[in-house]
């Protein structure tokens, strides 16, 4: 049987993002969301996360692009005096593997991540990243240590077949390419670890390189294709006007994604395939 886990990246970040998880959650085949603990929105996510509490909630590690937890005085060489990490990913991967000095720096500021969620109320399953950066080696090696401790039992193994992609969206091949070489990369480096402690992964994760253009048309495409057992499909739905989506993504199709999650063409072409829509836990939506 092909399982879809179908999860929503950003929750918390905005308001129109927090709406849009919500109206996917109920209205459409969303069954997960990923939660920023440092995002604007936080407390309106957790109130929407207590109201549905089905709906499945893992912590959006975020270490690049968005905002610290912890007070900068405590992490100041991950943060800059308004305790905004660095908006350059490269530049902050780069660091963050060889600058061994901000191991323990990164350490307390993943742990408060978790902790804050937590403290919140919320269960977390599972745990992804924010532009991918669960993968990076050292940050890696940090969840390790702490997906055990709190009880996190999956992980998003950012891995997707580029050939498929192509096939159904050709566009950007370029980036694409690059994109499945570093990610790639990364999901297998960690891969060992995951099986070694028993975390759970789907066996593919689309939306790794149509990232912001989950579109309808696009699902369509590849509902076709997938493979027999488990795949991640995640989106970044969100409702416009939304200074914050406007400012950080504006190039990504929030709308597009939310009416591909509301999609009575998407429902009817997975009752055709006989595709289950379920969570990380196994708990299926339909």
């Amino acid at each position: 049987m092909k399982r879809l886990i179908i999860t929503a990246d950003d929750f918390g970040l905005s308001p129109g993002v927090n709406r849009a998880v919500e109206k996917a959650w109920r209205d459409g085949i969303l069954t997960g969301a990923s939660l920023m603990a440092g995002g604007a929105a936080f407390d309106e996510a957790v109130a929407i996360g207590r109201r549905n509490p089905a709906l499945q909630i893992g912590l959006h590690l975020t270490l690049v692009q968005g905002r610290g937890v912890l007070p900068p005085k405590e992490i100041p060489e991950l943060v800059n005096d308004a305790g905004d990490f660095s908006p350059n990913p490269v530049r902050s991967g780069f660091r963050y593997f060889m600058d061994r000095g901000l191991y323990c720096q990164l350490k307390r500021e993943i742990e408060a991540q978790i902790l804050r969620v937590r403290t919140a109320g919320i269960d977390l399953t599972h745990i992804d990243g924010h532009l991918n950066i669960h993968l990076h080696p050292t940050v890696f090696r940090i969840l390790q240590e702490l997906m055990p401790r709190y009880g996190i039992k999956t992980f998003r193994l950012s891995r997707e077949r580029l050939g498929h992609n192509l096939r159904c969206d050709p566009e950007r091949k370029g980036g694409k390419m690059l994109e499945r070489l570093i990610f790639g990369f990364l999901s297998d480096h960690v891969s060992a670890g995951l099986n070694q402690d028993g975390i759970g992964y789907a066996g593919e994760v689309k939306g790794v390189l149509n990232s912001g253009r989950m579109t309808e048309s696009y699902l369509l495409k590849i509902l076709d294709g997938l493979q027999d057992g488990v795949t991640e499909l995640y989106f970044h739905p969100g409702m416009l006007p939304d200074a914050e989506l406007s400012r950080l993504m504006p190039d990504y199709r929030h709308g597009d994604e939310l009416a591909a999650l509301l999609s009575p063409r998407i429902r009817e072409r997975l009752a055709e395939r006989g595709m289950q829509v379920q969570n990380y836990r196994g708990e299926v939506k339909c």
